[in-house]
């Protein structure tokens, strides 16, 4: 009795490993970047603060202003 070998599309194999490993790497990626913008700093109201502060420095503004401005910035 002959052995019966495959051979079919030699291509299938290959191709389904590479997408395969693209959508794994490609949704690993996008996890780590959706949990770093969620649970990393805040880098929208830096600039902000930071501005309020050099204010706060000259003397354009008192305590009183900058802690309510501040917290203002931090809450939206």
């Amino acid at each position: 009795m002959m052995p019966w070998y495959y051979n079919g599309p030699t291509w299938l194999m290959p191709l389904t490993m590479a997408i395969g490993m693209a959508v794994f790497w490609g949704g690993l990626v996008t996890v780590v970047v959706l949990v770093l913008r969620r649970y990393g700093p805040q880098h929208r109201s830096s600039g902000a603060e930071q501005v309020l502060a050099e204010r706060l420095a000259r003397g354009e503004i008192d305590d009183k202003e900058y802690t309510r401005l501040r917290d203002i910035l931090r809450t939206h």
